[in-house]
This record gives structure tokens, C-alpha cells and sequence, in this order.
């Protein structure tokens, strides 16, 4: 039983850490407000169900026949089909269906598991029997290394062996006219195989990039890299609306300030045009010549500057013929879209372009991480016991 006080500051460490993941989002501009927000609502509305019910719930998953986890599995695969469609091709999709992977292979395996005669029953049904008291730091160190090597090697075999078996089913699917295609995935009939040594799951290293993760562990500085900014389209265009809202604001403060300045230089009948000396007023502030700093700038900063967080910048006109105020006028505004058209680009061209993704990927990932999950629940406890790491067949 945990400490009460052991417990507490984890719960502590755990609140602290998941407010710094949301605070962090936002600081980062990589979500919303509103995303942030009805993320946090759904987390405690999860967590008051499982607090009430959860205890009711394993008991019927894990205790009664096998149609409960096949109920759970069917409401599962029905949740990843009405997933909403992403606004651009970000790996949201990809990230839930991975979860929900991870939940279809810990309910079979953890019923499966609770009928073995393997599990403990105590503190809840499917309980994986360990103390480190009777098996000791060697065992324990050697069940985590061979737990990691089998996960490893279900993935490095299982990922490639399914998107080679997949597509022509999938075809034949399609022919059928069963396939649910999903946008920004391209369909098995528009390409003969998936390509081999796909970059686009970071949650589980592959084997051969182990020596590079290895390095940046050793060397945190060669290959660190933050993710600030627009991550997406959808955010580029949000940075843009909100850039646009700043400049409308800050023209329309500037209006309104500098018309309560001239009046009030007509009652003081004080010289000037609008009652400043524009030879003055230069040299308070330098001109902005673009939002983006320079590359000694941090990212955070270049992130603040491409929303527009600095001032807006007018000139004053002098009281010139109106062909002159005409033509300046035109001039300024010329260079002004060509510096926000310049902008805009550099900061689509910072965008990391999105790869090719097949249809196939859906149910390997699916597949894949089902796997994981059995073997974390299921596998790795029934093989340590095979070899010796484990207590055997015995009650709590």
C-alpha cells in the first residue's frame, strides 16, 4: 500500500507536470485556447467516471465473459471511425488511433489475464504478481529488458509485415465499395506498396535509430530541437488572422491618439503638425523593417514577432500638396504587403511538410499497438514466468 504521503506528492508531481503541458501548448502557440480548455474538460470528466465507476467497470471487463472486452473493442473501432476529420494533415489522427490501440489490446489482454490463474486478484482483478522483495533487483532488471526487447521485436516485425499484406485487401475492399476513406490518406488503388522506413512514429524508436537516440541523450544540446510556433497550416492561417486583428488595432489606437493630439495643440496653439516634431519622435524607437528578428533571435521571440506583439509603427504625414501625401501613401503601402507577403512565405516555408500516408497505416497502427499492449499486460508476465522471472501460479 502506498504511503500517504508518497502518495500525495506524486499526485502533487502529476498535477504539476499536466498543468505544465497545457500552459506549455499555449505558451509555444502550438494549440488554442479552446483546445486546451475542452481537452482539460474531457480529462476531468474521464477521471471523475473512472473515480466512481471505475472499480465497477474492471470488474465486469475482467470478470465476466469474453462478450464484455468485445463490446469495449466494438465501441473502440467505433470511435476511431467518427473521429472528425483534422483541419490540415497533422498526426492527431494518427496519435488517437495509437491510444485507441493501446486500449483494445489492454482490455483483451487484461481479461485474457485474469482467467490465466497467473494474475493476482488483489488490489484488482488482472494484477501482474511482483514483489521486489522476493525477486529482487536482478530479476526485476532483467523482466524490463526482456519486456523492452519483446515489444521491440513485435513492432520491427509486425509494422513492415503488415503494410506489405494489407494494401491488395485493401483493394479489393475498395472494388467492393466497403472502403471509409479518410482525408489526407491515399487509398490502396493509387499506389502499388507503401515504401519502406516511413518517419512517422516518434512515440516508439525503431531499432536502427537507437544509436542516434543514444547520442542525443549523451550530447541533449547537438539535437535538441523546440517546437515553437505554427506547426500547420491551420496555424499559419490563425497566426495571419491574429497579425491582421493587431495591425487593425494598433492603426486604429494611433488614429484616435493622434486626433486627440491635434485638437489638443489647436487649444494650446502649440506649432507643429499634430503637435510632434517628427525629427524627434524618429529616433525614439527604430523603425520595424520586418516581424522576423534575426537569426541570433530565440524561437519563442520569432514566434511573438510573427503574431505581431510589437507596435505598429505610423509615420505622421506632413502637410504636403495631396499629389505628394498620394504617392507616399501608395509607396508605404506597396512596401508594406510586399514585407507581409515576404513574411507569410517564410513562414509557410518554416512548415514541415507533411509525408505521404496510406490507408493501410489506419489498421497497422491499430494492429501494432494492440500488440504492445497485450505483450505489457499479457505476454511479458506469462514469459517471465516461462524463464524463471516470475512467482508462478499463486494467490496474493
Amino acid at each position: 500500500m502506498t504511503h500517504p504521503k508518497v502518495k500525495l506528492i506524486l499526485e502533487v508531481l502529476l498535477f504539476v507536470y499536466t498543468t505544465s503541458i497545457v500552459l506549455g501548448r499555449l505558451y509555444c502557440g502550438m494549440h488554442g485556447f479552446f483546445d486546451v480548455f475542452i481537452g482539460s474538460v474531457l480529462g476531468a470528466i474521464l477521471s471523475l467516471v473512472q473515480w466512481f465507476y471505475g472499480d465497477a467497470l474492471d470488474h465486469f471487463i475482467y470478470t465476466g465473459s469474453f462478450t464484455a472486452p468485445i463490446i469495449v473493442t466494438l465501441i473502440i473501432l467505433l470511435l476511431v471511425r467518427v473521429h472528425p476529420e483534422p483541419a490540415d494533415d497533422c498526426p492527431c489522427f494518427d496519435d488517437s488511433v495509437a491510444f485507441a490501440g493501446v486500449a483494445i489490446g489492454a482490455e483483451l489482454g487484461y481479461w485474457h489475464y485474469s482467467h490465466s490463474g497467473l494474475a493476482w486478484d488483489f488490489p484488482v482483478p488482472a494484477t501482474t504478481p511482483f514483489q521486489l522483495e522476493v525477486l529482487g533487483w536482478p530479476k526485476t532488471i532483467a523482466r524490463i529488458a526482456v519486456g523492452i526487447v519483446m515489444i521491440l521485436a513485435w513492432r520491427e516485425v509486425m509494422k513492415p509485415t503488415l503494410l506489405r499484406l494489407l494494401p491488395p485487401v485493401f483493394r479489393v475492399v475498395e472494388k467492393l465499395g466497403l472502403s471509409l476513406p479518410r482525408k489526407f490518406f491515399v487509398q490502396a488503388s493509387e499506389y502499388k506498396r507503401v515504401p519502406k522506413h516511413l518517419k512517422d512514429d516518434d512515440m516508439m524508436p525503431s531499432v536502427s535509430e537507437i544509436p542516434s537516440l543514444l547520442t542525443s541523450m549523451r550530447h541533449p544540446r547537438r539535437t535538441r530541437s523546440v517546437s515553437v510556433g505554427p506547426q500547420s497550416e491551420a496555424d499559419a492561417y490563425e497566426t495571419m488572422a491574429y497579425r491582421e486583428k493587431r495591425r487593425k488595432e494598433d492603426a486604429s489606437s494611433f488614429a484616435a491618439n493622434t486626433t486627440a493630439d491635434f485638437r489638443g495643440n489647436l487649444k494650446n496653439d502649440s506649432p507643429g503638425y499634430f503637435g510632434m516634431n517628427t525629427s524627434d519622435h524618429s529616433s525614439d524607437k527604430p523603425p520595424i523593417s520586418g516581424l522576423l528578428p534575426t537569426p541570433a533571435s530565440s524561437n519563442v521571440d520569432l514566434y511573438r514577432q510573427m503574431l505581431g506583439t510589437d507596435p505598429v509603427l505610423y509615420t505622421p504625414l506632413t502637410p504636403n500638396s495631396e499629389k505628394a501625401i498620394d504617392g507616399s501613401n501608395s509607396h508605404r503601402g506597396s512596401e508594406d504587403r510586399r514585407r507581409y507577403e515576404k513574411e507569410e512565405r517564410e513562414m509557410f516555408s518554416n512548415l514541415e511538410k507533411p509525408r505521404v500516408r496510406y490507408d493501410v497505416e489506419v489498421i497497422t497502427k491499430l494492429i501494432v499497438y494492440a500488440g504492445i499492449a497485450l505483450i505489457a499486460v499479457e505476454g511479458g508476465p506469462v514469459v517471465f514466468d516461462i524463464i524463471g522471472l516470475g512467482f508462478g501460479k499463486q494467490t496474493a
